[in-house]
């Protein structure tokens, strides 16, 4: 396993349409676990193959620990992953990303989606990510398709800087927040 460099806003290829992967192979295997350790050494919660140069159909997310999310502190690794519905619902949340380093802002997004795609050894599956965990989807699989959550932001004065490298952190801490104003009410 190996750290791969992060790519940073401003660069082309965060703008590319990834491919889908045709096929599992050592260096596919490879990458996934250098993206998995990328994601945690930089304290992630999701990471697409397009963020570490690779412009394939490829994601990985692990969200903090949630008693309340079952699926929470999961890691999910998702080959050609695509939203196929997404619900009537939604929220007005913020977010940082590994690849606009600095920087959070609040992005509009469906508190439930449902997600396709292949699983790490190439068989096909469903899920139905909600809350926290249906944005971080969302936000992943935008990048896929060469969207920032910069391109997505509510209003062009709704990003603000916060100290590099706590970009998604400060993500997770809204969500939950978020959570805990929502159980109060």
């Amino acid at each position: 396993m190996a750290l791969r460099e992060i790519v940073t806003v401003g660069d082309p290829r965060l703008r590319v349409r990834s491919r889908p992967v045709e096929r599992v192979t050592p260096e596919l295997r490879e990458l996934i676990r250098d993206m998995i350790e990328t994601m945690e050494t930089a304290n992630g919660v999701g990471l697409a193959a397009v963020q570490v140069g690779e412009p394939v159909r490829l994601i990985v997310i692990e969200t903090p620990e949630d008693e309340d999310d079952p699926n929470s502190g999961k890691l999910f690794v998702v080959l050609n992953p695509e939203i196929v519905k997404t619900g009537k619902e939604t929220e007005v949340g913020t977010e940082g990303c590994l690849s606009v380093p600095g920087y959070a802002g609040e992005v509009e997004r469906a508190t439930e989606i449902v997600v396709r795609g292949l699983d790490r050894h190439g068989k096909p599956f469903r899920f139905r990510p909600r809350g926290f965990l249906a944005r971080v989807f969302q936000h992943e699989i935008d990048h896929c398709n060469g969207i920032l959550y910069t391109d997505r932001l509510v209003a062009p004065d709704r990003i603000w800087e916060v100290k590099p490298g706590e970009e998604e952190q400060v993500e997770a801490e809204d969500a939950r927040r978020r959570k805990t104003t929502a159980a109060l009410e």
